[in-house]
């Protein structure tokens, strides 16, 4: 590694800020596979990594010699294998990923199912899936590695995958899904399908503007998988992007606040982008006298900033003991029937911050559009 860049990472101003950090910089380069043996170094070119899964993508070299351009998946299973308890089973040493890779040149594009097999080194399930297994003319691969090799193996080739990892700079997207192994050890007997437990990113969707139709289905995209993005920025303007409305959002039936013109307005600004445990960057407009229903957050964490207007925000008592001196309402939660909220004024530069378990809503009694945008993202 350039000794500058250890310069730049433990400057004193980054030892503040950590300016320079993991994914782009990798300290655990010695646990890929084939680094048993002296002969061989890998080129890491890009690492991405969202919810305990890693994909790091690049070059593999033998006695100096260009092999192969690779791909290589981490898999911590924290979900999956919570899944698998509940049919009385266990992950054992493999699961099994379903790849699609998504490279610039959208000709190219292809999908496989791979093995990931458990590695103690970094505990987790990992693989990596290179161009080739040939070694360069006139040279061999170590004993050390070769038993790494093949099909299954967790150094493998997918020749569907040759196309894409040929250029492994325009290789720009990955969708993964993982799913138990397809057969139950020690027991031998074979795992459909039908009956396979799944992770695919708690069955994900997101959000588009297909419609101007308030709460169209149309406008929610089924992925049920995760998205890896090697893009390294995005530059945008809000305004251009168009918005998804929303009926009664997050309201039961009974809720006194609906009303078939209780619409509002979210524009959906990243979101598949993301990587770590974010969900989504998003921006909503709720016009004078409408309302965003009061709802509880399980698993995710959501934070609302106030840009533009002036409101109302309900945050259950005892969520925030700050909040105490503000007025007592009664309120009906999504789901759960009344609950008692604390009434706060909320204006440009407000901040509600909820965990998960806590619950919130928002109001505009007033006469200008109430703006604010959100994060969510998940805690387990």
């Amino acid at each position: 590694m350039d000794p500058a860049f250890n310069d730049i990472q433990t400057n004193p101003w980054n030892e503040i800020f950590k300016v320079v950090f993991f994914p782009d910089r990798i300290y655990h380069a010695e646990y890929l596979n084939a680094t048993r043996s002296p002969r061989y170094r890998y080129n890491v070119r890009e690492v991405r990594s969202y919810l305990g899964i890693n994909a790091l993508k690049g070059e593999v070299y033998l006695d100096g010699k260009f092999i192969s351009n690779f791909l290589r998946l981490e898999y911590r299973s924290s979900r999956l294998v919570e899944q698998v308890r509940e049919k009385k089973r266990l992950l054992s040493n493999g699961v099994i990923a379903w790849v699609r890779l998504l490279p610039e040149d959208q000709s190219k594009k292809a999908e496989s199912r791979v093995k990931l097999h458990y590695c103690p080194w970094i505990d987790a399930y990992e693989v990596e899936i290179w161009e080739t297994l040939e070694a360069p003319a006139t040279s061999y691969h170590d004993f050390q590695i070769l038993d790494q090799m093949g099909r299954n193996g967790p150094i493998t080739r997918v020749k569907a995958f040759n196309a894409a990892l040929q250029d492994i700079k325009a290789l720009t997207q990955i969708e993964l899904a993982f799913r138990e192994n397809d057969r139950d050890l020690p027991t031998g007997y074979q795992i459909s399908d039908a009956d396979a437990c799944w992770d695919n990113d708690y069955s994900r969707s997101h959000q588009e503007p297909r419609t101007q139709e308030p709460s169209s289905p149309q406008n929610t995209i089924s992925d049920q998988n995760y998205l890896i993005n090697f893009q390294r920025g995005w530059f945008l303007q809000a305004p251009d992007i168009q918005p998804v409305r929303y009926r009664n959002a997050m309201m039961d039936a009974d809720n006194p606040d609906r009303g078939d013109d209780n619409i509002i307005d979210m524009r959906w600004i990243v979101q598949r982008e993301l990587g770590g445990s974010n969900i989504f960057f998003h921006e909503v407009t709720i016009p004078p006298g409408k309302v965003e229903g009061t709802h509880q957050h399980i698993g995710t964490e959501e934070l609302y900033y106030i840009t533009e207007g002036e409101g109302i925000a309900y945050m259950r008592v005892g969520d925030d003991p700050a909040t105490d001196k503000y007025p007592t309402v009664e309120r009906q939660v999504m789901g759960l029937g009344k609950r008692e909220f604390k009434e706060l004024p909320v204006k440009s530069g407000s901040i509600i911050f909820t965990k998960s378990g806590g619950m919130h809503g928002i109001r505009n009694p007033g006469t200008q559009p109430l703006k604010f945008v959100a994060f969510l993202y998940h805690t387990i």
